[in-house]
């Protein structure tokens, strides 16, 4: 187990923006130790003889389909008329982070 703790979480909450009720303090405080308990265990794996690969199926390939713009799409000067506060050619949204 790990040494996570009540004061981590409200660490971790805090920078999150997330608010926990008592008994999701005592849930998560113990899920996230019994988790980071699981990921000390794998830093004692030996890993020496293994080589590094940076994709599991490295043969594998994935088709794509093109982009098509069609008849249907808006024009600029739809698209920014349908928006709610536009400035310029830039859509205006609410400040995310502060």
């Amino acid at each position: 187990m790990s040494n996570f703790d009540k004061d981590m979480l409200d660490k971790l909450s805090n920078l999150c923006a997330i608010e926990f009720s008592a008994e999701e303090k005592e849930m998560f405080t113990k899920d996230l130790g019994r988790i980071l308990g699981y990921i000390e265990q794998l830093k004692e794996v030996d890993t020496d003889n293994i080589s590094p690969c940076n994709h599991v199926l490295e043969e594998m390939t994935i088709d794509t389909r093109e982009d098509e713009i069609t008849e249907n799409a808006l024009s600029q000067k739809s698209f920014l008329e349908n928006a709610p506060d536009h400035v310029g050619t830039l859509i205006k949204v609410p400040t995310v982070l502060s």
